[in-house]
């Protein structure tokens, strides 16, 4: 029987994604587990595994095939387990494509269901895995309603006790509303030009950035509070910090302690730790701070979850290795979706100051300029100090100026005595 491998969705927001490589040919046998993919989404390449067995019989998109929407049948084995002729099912496109969900709705065994498991790996779907990242859901405990047990995005929500609400009503449910307006705003021609030039065809990522810094500045009336911060202090104790995490090969950046700063002023002003959402306002209870990382493909935001309870340290550590991962362009979607308030620091490239675009649903972003000898004024006398600016970017829909300014002015006092991001 043919087994018809389709596009996943490897995010609860992922609609396209570009098929990067093969990593089996027709002819080749494949058991569940086995890498048969990599498909670049809008901000990672990601691995795919089969979950079903067989041997490949027809590869139906060819590599480096970009826009390839998710339920799109690209690869069709045929099963071992029950070699009848294929060619019923291989007839037309479309078929396969209709007649795929069927068995998620009126399983043929209901005897299979309740066993999602191939040996000591339980069989889900990569979204149904997300989602039960993001629940907290054990996947071990879920009775798989997709064919031969598999477990789907409807079994996971089920277990959790409600529909999927963290990625859906901030970043996906006003996508259909927008999409539309956005494409008409494209330009209708390509641009061109009589200077010599080359060519240089966008990536996901680009894309996938355009489109988001063009809604975000268009749909979301920014506001600008901009400070300068003292930082001798905090310089003194990030080198004790330094001096101590030694033996244990940790070292702390300026950054990581404005990422703990920005976290734990967010939870001394929460009505900047919000996003705007139709006729709701988000409010959250942790901080999660999204940090712009650049990669090689793009700007690319990993989330220190809880950054406001973990300690500097572990905020070294963990900064560093999404940091490698980012570069890499192995972010799973759980480490770069999501994020209460965003940071963008560009200190080390010797910027000044600079006003940094929201990252929608956020309601907010800091930009962190560098640090510089400056005078100032002490008492009534001037003295010499190493001062950086940081400016504030806030939604205005959802946070008024007054209290993007008590946000400005908590990170600032945190920053100029900074025993309280390690207390």
């Amino acid at each position: 029987m043919a087994i018809d491998v389709t596009m996943p969705a490897l995010s609860p927001t992922m609609e396209v994604g570009t098929l990067a490589k093969w990593h089996v040919k027709p002819g080749d046998t494949v058991k569940s587990g086995d890498i048969i993919a990599e498909i670049e989404t809008d901000k990672a390449t990601m691995e795919v595994e089969a979950v079903d067995e067989g041997t490949v019989t027809e590869l139906l998109i060819a590599e480096g095939t970009e826009n390839v929407a998710v339920g799109v049948v690209i690869l069709r084995l045929t099963g071992d387990y029950e070699p009848a002729a294929p060619a019923p099912q291989a007839a037309p496109v479309a078929a396969p494509v209709v007649a795929a969900p069927a068995p998620v709705e009126a399983p043929k065994e209901p005897a299979a269901a309740p066993a999602p498991q191939t040996g000591d790996r339980i069989v889900a779907s990569p979204l149904a895995r997300r989602i039960a990242e993001l629940q907290g859901v054990d996947l071990a405990s879920v009775t798989g309603s997709g064919p031969r047990g598999r477990i789907v995005r409807a079994d996971v929500e089920a277990a959790a006790g409600k529909p999927v609400a963290a990625p859906a009503p901030v970043a996906a449910a006003p996508k259909p509303a927008q999409a539309e307006p956005v494409e008409a705003r494209a330009p209708a021609a390509p641009v061109t030009s009589d200077i010599p030039h080359s060519v240089e065809k966008l990536g996901n990522v680009r894309k996938v950035i355009a489109r988001r810094l063009t809604e975000a500045k268009q749909s979301i009336p920014h506001i600008y509070l901009t400070l300068d911060v003292e930082l001798d202090a905090l310089l003194k104790l990030r080198g004790e910090l330094n001096k101590a995490l030694e033996p244990r090969g940790i070292k702390v950046s300026v950054n990581d302690l404005v990422i703990k700063a920005l976290a734990v002023a967010l939870r001394q002003v929460p009505k900047c730790n919000v996003s705007f959402s139709g006729d709701n306002l988000l409010v959250y209870d942790r901080a999660d701070i999204s940090v712009a990382v650049a990669a090689p493909s793009g700007l690319i935001t990993p989330i220190i979850t809880g950054a406001d309870t973990k300690a500097v340290s572990q905020i070294a550590s963990e900064m560093k290795a999404l940091a490698e991962k980012a570069r890499a362009g192995k972010l799973q979607p759980h480490e770069y979706q999501g994020g209460t308030a965003s940071l963008s620091n560009l200190g080390m490239f010797g910027i000044k100051q600079f006003e940094a675009v929201i990252n929608p649903p956020q309601g907010m972003i800091l930009a962190v300029g560098a640090g510089e000898k400056r005078a100032v004024v002490k008492g009534d006398a001037l003295a010499i100090a190493t001062v950086m600016t940081i400016t504030g970017s806030f939604d205005h829909r959802a946070i008024d100026g007054a209290d993007g300014a008590q946000l400005m002015g908590a990170v600032k006092a945190l920053i100029e005595a900074p025993l309280g991001l390690v207390a």
